[in-house]
């Protein structure tokens, strides 16, 4: 009985559903890509997208004018009253998670995890009343399973393999350089060269239909493309000459093993002890489990580092004068404000964060050219970092805003302390290149960010310091004042 339920999983949707349920579906991927992606610059993939859907699920030509128009925002229906039409469909009713598993064989048909497919996906799933762990939960399996179909591999097949398949693995390595070959994985190193084995693999967690797709000629090659060149993604990347004026710039694996997402960590000051490494500030970041951390210019941040400790202690003994008590601490700093006694050590810090704040913004331009070649692989990104980090993401999305073929590339992006402009128009362009969500999390009285910051106008708005008010349901400010101290 459970083989049989097993096989019946893998049963592409369009032979589970009958055709009100199959237009049902359709019809809340629709309405969900025009309330998710509105806007004239996603009208292609609003349209492409629910295109292809209606073919995958065998609807008839006939109701694609209705599906077109409910992804371009008309009509009056809205998602909930279709997801509650599919909850109460006879086969969905128990298992609503093979809709998730449709979306997600749907979205790697063509080897191309767009980071909007996944926000659809895990919107839709929210819809369902499907927990999201499920959707991480499929995520894990398909990759995990092209794992273990590897290592079944027998020996003689695998000898045989190697053999007809080595001249082609070392122009592979010569691509991309000797760090790739500790960085490769076995997902990646199988490339394009064991078709039947990865689909057999992909068809216990996608369905038949799906794995048919990736098991043909190209597939496996569009499976690898998901990771990156030769599987090493990420960590076969490390800059071997200066570029600009950047000196160093690499990331760093935080786990261990792949996943269909990945995040990438930008820390954004060193300094001597706990914190003397890029890696320290992430041990415990719950956010996928492909986890990277970006090195860059630690010489520079370890300046910065010492600065900010140095000032730091610095005020703590100022604290115990009166007057600084009812300014400083009172959390409305001005220019006019700051003691003559703290302003004399100014200079340690102002120079070393002036030259940071120069190169985060370029380092911040190069992460965008690295995320647009895909060096990670057609799958979502999302980014995270804190001060300069978060600059460097800032500048990064900057950077990427200018080009036409940025979208889909980024899912989420959490700022936390972000040391750039707050103001909305600046903002605009950033929202095109994120599918997801865009976290600013501020503190009004991060007395630190407003010092370096005093000689500016006090006119300017700081990012780190208070809200961006921009008018984007996908824009969410978090006050984090209650919760740093």
């Amino acid at each position: 009985a459970e083989g049989a339920g097993e096989e019946e999983a893998r049963v592409p949707l369009s032979l589970q559903l009958d055709q009100p349920g199959r237009f049902a579906c359709a019809a809340l991927c629709g309405i969900s890509l025009a309330w998710l992606f509105p806007g004239e610059e996603q009208s292609s993939f609003r349209t492409d997208f629910i295109e292809g859907f209606v073919k995958w699920l065998d609807l008839p030509g006939t109701v694609l004018p209705a599906m077109t128009a409910f992804a371009s925002g008309l009509g009056g229906e809205s998602a909930e009253t279709f997801a509650e039409i599919l909850l109460k469909d006879r086969f969905l009713r128990e298992n609503p998670v093979v809709i998730t598993q449709d979306l997600l064989s749907f979205s790697l048909r063509d080897g191309y995890y767009d980071a909007r497919a996944r926000v659809l996906i895990c919107h839709i799933t929210w819809l369902l009343r499907i927990p999201l762990e499920e959707l991480e939960a499929l995520e894990e399996s398909l990759v995990e399973s092209l794992k273990e179909q590897k290592e079944e591999e027998s020996e003689n097949a695998e000898l045989l393999r190697k053999k007809k398949e080595r001249t082609k693995k070392l122009k592979r390595y010569l691509l991309i350089g000797l760090a790739t070959v500790g960085g490769g994985t076995a997902i990646g190193l199988t490339g394009g060269l064991a078709a039947p084995l990865v689909a057999a693999g992909a068809a216990a967690v996608i369905g038949s239909a799906g794995a048919a797709a990736l098991g043909s000629t190209a597939g496996i090659a569009v499976m690898a493309s998901l990771f990156g060149a030769a599987g090493a993604g990420l960590t076969g990347y490390k800059m071997k000459k200066r570029v600009g004026a950047i000196e160093e710039f690499e990331f760093l694996p935080l786990t261990e093993g792949k996943q269909l997402r990945i995040t990438i960590a930008i820390t954004g000051w060193l300094c001597t002890g706990k914190y003397g490494s890029f890696t320290a500030p992430w041990s415990s970041m719950l956010h996928s489990s492909e986890q990277y951390c970006l090195a860059w210019e630690s010489k520079y941040l370890m300046e910065l580092g010492n600065a900010l400790d140095s000032l730091l202690n610095g005020f703590m003994n100022l604290m115990a004068q009166e007057a600084l008590k009812f300014t400083v601490l009172s959390g409305v700093v001005a220019a006019l404000t700051w003691p003559a006694s703290l302003l004399t050590v100014a200079n340690v810090i102002d120079n070393p964060w002036g030259v940071c704040l120069h190169r985060s913004a370029e380092v911040g331009k190069h992460l965008a050219r690295i995320l647009l070649s895909r060096q990670q692989g057609k799958r979502p990104v999302s980014l995270i970092g804190f001060s300069l980090g978060a600059r460097v993401i800032y500048f990064c999305l900057q950077e990427m805003a200018q080009e036409e073929d940025s979208k889909g590339i980024i899912e989420d992006v959490v700022l936390l302390g972000a040391p750039v402009e707050g103001e909305a128009k600046h903002w605009k362009a950033l929202m095109k290149v994120v599918s997801g969500r865009i976290i600013n999390g501020y503190c009004r009285g991060d007395w630190l960010l407003r010092f370096v910051y005093r000689t500016s106008s006090v006119q300017i708005k700081v990012a780190g310091l208070q809200p961006v008010d921009l008018d984007c349901r996908r824009m969410a400010n978090m006050d984090l004042s209650s919760v740093v101290s």
